[in-house]
């Protein structure tokens, strides 16, 4: 397999999250594909097991994707974005704006999630659904189909949050 993109070993974030030593290395693209053009420079990862080298998927601008998380398919993270621990973005979804996904949660299929809110624990926002304002979704709650959740609202525990 042809790599799409490498790590830029000389352009690196540092930050001290949890008492761990964390490096960022920012992504070059190795080859064009999508709207990106081979030498383009993207966001941060901590390693190549953070973002496939299949598919479309990319990270763009500032955001920042570490630990066991892992962005594949066509998916995108953009601005200031951070996906961790062991979080997934896949499918055609969208994470944006100064959002975070954490834990366990699953952003997939056309879902968007952008603005200030937060997904973490074992949640699965999927479908078409958008998260975005201060939005928070944690616990196990499900948000699926076309749903929107915005502005100030939680969603937790065992909610699901689906539909129109």
């Amino acid at each position: 397999m042809e790599k799409k993109y490498e790590l830029v070993k000389d352009n690196v974030k540092i930050s001290i999250i949890n008492g761990r030593v964390l490096i960022l290395y920012r992504i070059r693209a190795l080859k064009d594909f999508c709207d990106i053009k081979k030498g383009d420079l993207g966001g941060y990862v901590e390693s190549e097991e953070n973002l496939g080298q299949e598919g479309n998927c990319w990270i763009y601008d500032d955001a920042k994707v570490y630990g066991y998380a892992k962005v594949s398919d066509s998916a995108i993270i953009y601005g200031n974005a951070k996906v961790y621990d062991k979080a997934e973005v896949y499918g055609n979804a969208s994470v944006s704006g100064n959002a975070i996904i954490a834990d366990n949660a699953i952003i997939c299929e056309h879902a968007k999630v952008y603005d200030d809110a937060k997904i973490y624990g074992n949640t699965i926002v999927c479908g078409n659904a958008r998260v975005y304002g201060n939005a928070i979704v944690c616990g196990n709650a499900r948000v699926c189909g076309n749903a929107r959740v915005c502005d100030n609202a939680i969603v937790c525990g065992n909610a699901k949050v689906c539909g129109n």
